[in-house]
């Protein structure tokens, strides 16, 4: 059976259009809650108790309250034996002697067998800068790479999918506050490559029916989606299903990699079935009405 994918492009064109203004609005409304990695902000690692679970740690740190903000809602994460890296907001000499306290009274830590480190804001605003040269520098790479391989058109409509994946991540981070730390520049990195590949699988269905004559350009299409749907559907299923599992039973240490992941990779099916095909076929269409002018 084929889908008729193409003859509904306005729409597909219309609901991404919707996605993107919605983040808009709430990135310009509610903006991006940056965690540590940042904003700059105290690291502190110590041993605790064998058996010490984040939870058990998490929920003293709850107890606390800096400056209308819950200290339970720290990045906290296992590290060898029974070390833990618990990242908070800056504190102040007084605050961090508070926080000390309180783990000395449930888990019995030493202070002075404590390390606390402070992250400045300089760090987070090198990530921020190496993030954005390391997708532009990939954008670029996989532009000269589709081009050569297909064509200028199939390069920007995946460059424009694989951006609009990148969006819609920071939109759902954006509405629902989640914090952005190291993790979420990985994440947002390993789902270009995820797009972009799920993307050129498309087009290269595309490519090999393009050589046969006897159907419209349209038609085409509407095959090789229809002949990569399963491919794409299954391989998407199966990633969110792994993502999933860890989301729910890794604990909080990978949870800043899996969510941007999990989002990125129901965005990245979309945008390489709704998105870039029919961008690309509305582009091929909108030149040959020109060509048919010019002759005309």
């Amino acid at each position: 059976m084929t889908v008729k994918i193409i003859e509904r492009s306005k729409l597909w064109f219309a609901l991404s259009g919707i996605i993107i203004l919605i983040g808009i609005i709430s990135l310009l409304t509610l903006g991006l809650n940056f965690g540590i990695d940042f904003t700059g902000g105290n690291r502190i690692v110590a041993t605790f108790p064998q058996g010490t679970t984040v939870e058990d740690i998490r929920s003293v740190l709850s107890e606390i309250t800096v400056d209308g903000t819950n200290l339970g809602n720290s990045f906290i994460q296992t590290l060898d034996g029974d070390d833990f890296s618990i990242r908070t907001i800056a504190l102040n000499e007084e605050q961090r002697k508070l926080v000390l306290d309180k783990l000395n009274e449930r888990f019995g830590v030493q202070s002075d067998k404590v390390e606390i480190d402070f992250v400045g804001p300089v760090v987070g605003r090198e990530l921020i800068r190496n993030a954005v040269i390391s997708l532009t520098l990939a954008s670029v790479l996989l532009v000269v790479y589709i081009s050569f391989r297909f064509e200028f058109k199939f390069a920007i409509s995946a460059i424009v999918a694989l951006l609009f994946d990148a969006f819609v991540v920071l939109t759902i981070f954006s509405i629902t506050q989640i914090e952005l730390n190291q993790p979420f520049v990985a994440a947002i990195l390993t789902i270009v490559g995820y797009s972009i590949n799920d993307t050129i699988v498309v087009f290269d269905r595309i490519r090999e029916n393009l050589k046969y004559p006897g159907k419209d350009l349209a038609q085409k299409v509407n095959e090789s989606i229809s002949q990569t749907l399963r491919r794409s559907i299954n391989t998407s299923v199966t990633t969110l299903l792994v993502l999933g599992s860890i989301l729910f039973f890794a604990g909080d240490t990978l949870k800043p990699f899996a969510i941007p992941l999990f989002f990125g990779v129901i965005s990245g099916t979309y945008s390489s079935i709704f998105l870039a095909s029919p961008l690309w076929h509305a582009w091929k269409v909108f030149e040959g009405n020109k060509k048919h002018k010019k002759l005309a």
